[in-house]
């Protein structure tokens, strides 16, 4: 849901949670490093670069396993997407659900 705050025509995202593009995120682990709650984890693994040029060096890159936010202890700063040099991450206007307990919080987004 977006609003408009009164007296200007822009419409705002209202922060309600966050959204990651799995396709975008490389597991640089910025995010989980600047998070000034640390409510995110973050697992990767390292798969092999296909398709190198004959004589290259061997090389591999980060694949995302899990990313998860604990939503009891963020602090909805934004600075994990403000710092995510590769936009994976974004606002999402969907509310984090009413949780039956504590560790419903807890919610992978992967």
């Amino acid at each position: 849901m977006t609003h408009t705050p009164e007296g200007s025509g822009e419409r705002h995202v209202r922060h309600a949670s966050i959204a990651l593009d799995r396709e975008l995120c490389t597991s640089c682990i910025i995010c989980v490093v600047e998070c000034p709650a640390w409510c995110i984890e973050l697992t990767s693994h390292a798969e092999p670069v296909p398709d190198l040029p004959p004589g290259a060096r061997p090389r591999t890159h980060q694949v995302l396993d899990t990313f998860t936010i604990d939503y009891g202890t963020c602090l909805y700063c934004g600075i994990c997407i403000e710092e995510c040099p590769f936009d994976a991450l974004a606002w999402d206007e969907r509310l984090v659900p009413p949780p039956p307990d504590r560790a419903a919080l807890v919610a992978d987004l992967t």
